[in-house]
């Protein structure tokens, strides 16, 4: 396979599994930002901003956090690369490219997701509800992902898609767990309400009942998002089927590199160190720590999948 057809398959994955994560992700914090008493109503939209690491892109267009500005920003901005918009836009892109080496399903689905989504203007997001419209973006995702995994061969090209999935998803959660760990670092009077955004901006809720079902604290809650083996956004679980699929990528004929076995080792490697902690490792104390090893983790088998499937000049994409 070619290195630009490698590239834009991993980056369709990539892309999609951002919008869906972006989607949940702003819905939570929205609904967060009205529940919570803050005097300071510009800081409290300042955070849906600062959980997406945006701040320097937003500041250079905005000079205040009003809730209209924050929300067309992160939905609709054509000039945000990581909105809502610029997420369908980019994997439409990809796929435009593929488009003679995949189902025509996928191209129908996603292309109609993105023109129906250019139509949209700012004020619409008040007008629907921003709860409708949020759902709106799951459920285009999700039908797409439902396709993806319906119709295509388990080849090389599923298996790219899915590698940019699962290492995006993986990501995500620690985007998430750092925006939430900052959060009640600052405001320690509420770490449950935070909490409790940590785990409906992964769906997880109602699976960490499941198995915690008497226990709101930091500790478990970490445990769960972390290194839960079958929780489907949990890091272990993402990093888990990432080595999977990097092992398919070698099984499907590809020619195997020394890169390409160093990916699947260092996928390996940080799943099994999540593996072996306990729950004392999660005290929030000393989380920060672990995050930070785990942010490291995902950029360092970005990079080495860059360097040894994509063509260098192109390998930030993200």
């Amino acid at each position: 396979m070619l290195n630009r057809n490698a590239e834009a398959l991993f980056w369709i994955g990539r892309y999609m599994e951002r919008a869906e994560n972006h989607a949940r992700m702003i819905d939570v914090h929205y609904h967060l930002q009205h529940s919570l008493d803050l005097k300071d109503k510009e800081h409290k939209w300042a955070r849906i901003i600062r959980s997406l690491g945006a701040e320097d892109e937003y500041s250079r267009q905005f000079d205040q956090y009003s809730e209209l500005d924050v929300l067309s920003f992160v939905t609709l901005d054509r000039g945000y690369e990581n909105s809502l918009f610029s997420c369908i836009s980019k994997a439409r892109g990809n796929l435009k490219t593929m488009r003679e080496a995949l189902p025509s399903e996928l191209w129908e689905t996603l292309n109609g997701f993105y023109l129906a989504l250019s139509e949209k203007k700012p004020g619409d997001l008040q007008m629907e509800t921003p709860n409708l419209f949020f759902r709106y973006i799951r459920e285009k995702v999700e039908t797409f992902q439902g396709i993806e995994h319906s119709v295509m061969l388990r080849e090389a090209e599923w298996h790219f898609i899915e590698s940019g999935r699962m290492l995006e998803r993986a990501e995500n959660t620690i985007r998430i767990l750092r925006s939430v760990v900052t959060a009640i670092n600052e405001d320690r009077a509420l770490p449950y309400t935070y909490l409790l955004a940590a785990l409906k901006s992964v769906g997880g809720y109602q699976a960490f009942r499941k198995f915690y079902a008497d226990s709101m604290a930091i500790e478990p809650i970490l445990e769960f998002l972390l290194t839960h083996t079958t929780f489907p956004r949990s890091f272990y679980y993402s990093f888990t089927k990432l080595e999977e699929h990097l092992q398919g990528i070698r099984q499907s004929g590809q020619p195997v590199s020394a890169g390409q076995e160093k990916a699947i080792r260092q996928a390996g490697k940080v799943r099994a160190e999540l593996g072996c902690m306990t729950r004392e490792d999660f005290a929030l104390e000393q989380i920060e720590l672990l995050i930070y090893f785990l942010t490291d983790a995902c950029m360092t088998l970005g990079k080495l999948m860059a360097n040894t499937f994509f063509r260098m000049e192109e390998a930030s994409a993200s």
